[in-house]
């Protein structure tokens, strides 16, 4: 059993890195935040195989198309939920894409899709557009995430960082201002930094933009931003001045190659972990993880067998994601909201 999981989990970190080696090209494309039609059309797809006798004899067998799209920090857990329900399910197809949690949340308001990932909760904006397209929806949080600060390996003089000096490398105003390390603290060297970081459409963007500085998306803009958060390790692995931020797993799966900074919001510094994630010590940069679920899905057998797959096992996909389960209470709760969906 053990070795089966271990099997499935690394099938689905390969599909992450055949993401991340196909849109190399995107990483030092200036301002671009849309990714290449390579990463737009990335999925794990579920439903390929037969099911046999005894297995159809014990589960209701289903037929169908679900798909999923939007953060790409929440599509790990996505791409686990949909390879292993594949096999309880095998003629249900369950396609998760990436295109960054605002961009997904637009094809979720257009009935693009049927679910969306987010990395943010959903906003007053897209509630009133929902309700004005007649559009009923349920928020499931899924998981628990912490926002990796990150440095290139060979950096020997950081290993702390206060939310004022990431502020002061990230505000607006330190667009073409800002360039070195020893303009943050005159201890640094006097390197010039390569920053990267998620782009305009992503839900991390959003948060940490709001936390750090002050106000969603208030960013400098001459940084390297990418949707796909393999070439921000990539990005940041390849130089020695290299500093981004993106969601915890992905540095879990890549601790090797970066170095992981710890941040300090006012009560000294903290990495994050499973643990100061879900006691929350590891502020401000922890958040909870979403998915949105049409409830027109709900109604359908094959969504509805999916959405609550899903929900049951949502701690262990968290933990097979590399990522922190949320409460019990929580877990509890989506249960309970989808049988008041249903």
């Amino acid at each position: 059993m053990v070795q089966g999981e271990t099997r499935r989990a690394s099938k689905i970190w390969l599909v992450l890195a055949i993401w991340g080696i196909s849109c190399v090209g995107l990483v030092g494309c200036g301002k671009s935040t849309t990714p290449p039609p390579a990463a737009t059309g990335s999925s794990a797809a579920a439903g390929s195989g037969t099911s046999t006798e005894g297995s159809a004899a014990k589960t209701p067998q289903f037929s169908g198309t679900i798909r999923i799209d939007g953060s790409s920090t929440v599509f790990p857990i996505s791409a686990v939920a949909s390879e292993l329900f594949a096999e309880e399910q095998p003629d249900v197809t369950v396609s998760v894409s990436v295109s960054g949690t605002s961009s997904g949340m637009g094809k979720f308001l257009l009935e693009e899709i049927d679910i969306c990932d987010a990395s943010r909760g959903i906003k007053d904006s897209e509630v009133e557009k929902a309700r004005d397209s007649g559009i009923d929806f349920v928020e499931f949080t899924v998981a628990l995430d912490g926002i990796a600060v990150v440095a290139n390996p060979a950096n020997d003089w950081v290993d702390t960082m206060t939310v004022a000096q990431l502020k002061t490398i990230w505000q607006p105003e330190a667009t073409g201002e800002i360039t070195n390390w020893n303009q943050v603290n005159p201890a640094w060297p006097d390197i010039e930094f390569k920053l990267y970081g998620p782009g305009t459409a992503s839900g991390t963007f959003e948060y940490f933009t709001e936390v750090i500085n002050g106000k969603k998306k208030a960013s400098r803009s001459d940084y390297n931003p990418s949707e796909n958060d393999n070439m921000l390790v990539r990005g940041v692995a390849g130089d020695k001045g290299g500093l981004g931020y993106f969601g915890l797993a992905y540095y879990l799966e890549n601790a090797e190659k970066l170095k992981l900074i710890a941040v300090d919001g006012g009560n000294g510094p903290v990495q994050p972990s499973d643990e100061t994630v879900k006691n929350g010590t590891y502020a401000p940069l922890s958040r909870p993880l979403f998915i949105y679920v049409n409830a027109k899905l709900l109604q359908r057998p094959e969504g509805q067998a999916f959405v609550r797959f899903y929900l049951e096992n949502a701690a262990d996909l968290a933990v097979k994601a590399k990522y922190v389960a949320a409460p019990e209470d929580v877990l509890n709760n989506n249960l309970e909201l989808m049988q008041a969906a249903l």
